[in-house]
């Protein structure tokens, strides 16, 4: 088993103990300086104390499992912010209704990145509703496995 899947299994049993959701697990860097992050939520937004909760006990099932071999490394545990990936279909799910920056890997009516309100998630197709000022409103469906990268776009 990879490092980073058996990483994610023992964060998500710990998150899903607390009823929070494991956002996204990043390895960065090398030697002395890697750094393990984890993204955590949950509705209403994480706090500190889930922050501090999953960091301690993450760390220690880590330490204890020798599941980060090497040495050193930095844990950090954080909300996904209000710019938060979206990574699985049940994301473009629960964000129905949140404006979206959406990038694809293939064109689709002639381009990549796209701005608009989530639709939803239909039979794996991401419903877009893009346009505004210089382009009439109409909604756009991207194949799920076409979506490079998507994120939420704050809104105040």
């Amino acid at each position: 088993m990879a490092i980073d899947e058996h990483v994610r299994q023992i964060a998500e049993r710990v998150t899903a103990s607390q009823g929070l959701e494991l956002v996204d697990v990043e390895f960065r860097g090398g030697g002395k300086a890697r750094m393990l992050r984890l993204f955590i939520d949950k509705p209403g937004g994480v706090t500190h104390e889930d922050c501090a909760f999953v960091s301690r006990e993450v760390g220690t099932i880590l330490d204890v499992e020798d599941a980060v071999p090497g040495g050193s490394y930095t844990l950090e545990v954080s909300s996904p912010g209000l710019d938060r990936k979206l990574m699985k279909p049940s994301d473009f799910e629960r964000f129905a209704g949140r404006r979206v920056r959406l990038t694809a890997r293939e064109p689709v009516e002639g381009n990549r990145h796209f701005e608009g309100r989530l639709q939803g998630l239909q039979a794996g197709r991401v419903a877009l509703e893009v346009g505004g000022k210089k382009i009439p409103a109409h909604t756009v469906e991207i194949d799920l496995g076409n979506v490079e990268r998507a994120n939420l776009v704050p809104e105040f």
